[in-house]
């Protein structure tokens, strides 16, 4: 075992079972976050959601976008809120758990919420890297945050942020 190199602290709920159903709020950051996905635009005509501080998605923010949203369809989940910003993302997941069979007619285990961060980051790299040509891309920092929703309110706090994301650029630590 090497002890020179630095010990990873894990940032998720010991003992907690993230494959059981829930609300999971997870942000992931870019490799040196790096902004990859696009930028902040202030556009009163294009403007969505009533602000005119919007991301403009380029095309590697749209393969992220896309890849997201295709989430559902890999598993029992339901993608709740997003945001993707030019260096990271927020989304809020919720889990409806269950197995789901596989090929072989048996029982897959319920998707984690690990997994499904797994599945999109893969995935995501896998068609960046198609489109760029460039096989030793990397896209995505090595961890990512995750916090359970704990009741309604604290849903609420979570979209506003993500939905106040963009308007917030320029403070963000994300950013910075």
């Amino acid at each position: 075992m090497n002890n020179d190199l630095p010990n990873r602290r894990s940032v998720r709920l010991k003992g907690y079972d993230y494959s059981l159903n829930g609300t999971y709020f997870v942000t992931i950051c870019t490799q040196d976050r790096e902004c990859l996905f696009g930028e902040i635009v202030n556009d009163p005509v294009g403007a969505t959601r009533g602000s005119p501080a919007h991301m403009k998605l380029n095309r590697i923010g749209l393969i992220v976008d896309n890849v997201l949203n295709s989430l559902p369809n890999h598993h029992h989940m339901e993608l709740n809120a997003y945001q993707i910003m030019p260096n990271h993302i927020h989304f809020v997941i919720n889990l409806s758990g269950g197995s789901r069979p596989d090929v072989s007619g048996g029982a897959r285990p319920a998707p984690t919420v690990g997994n499904i961060v797994g599945l999109f980051k893969s995935e995501c790299t896998k068609e960046i890297r198609r489109i760029s040509n460039n096989t030793d891309l990397c896209i995505w920092q090595r961890n990512y945050y995750e916090h359970i929703v704990r009741d309604e309110g604290d849903l609420n706090r979570i979209q506003e942020y993500i939905l106040n994301n963009p308007i917030n650029w320029e403070r963000d630590e994300l950013f910075v």
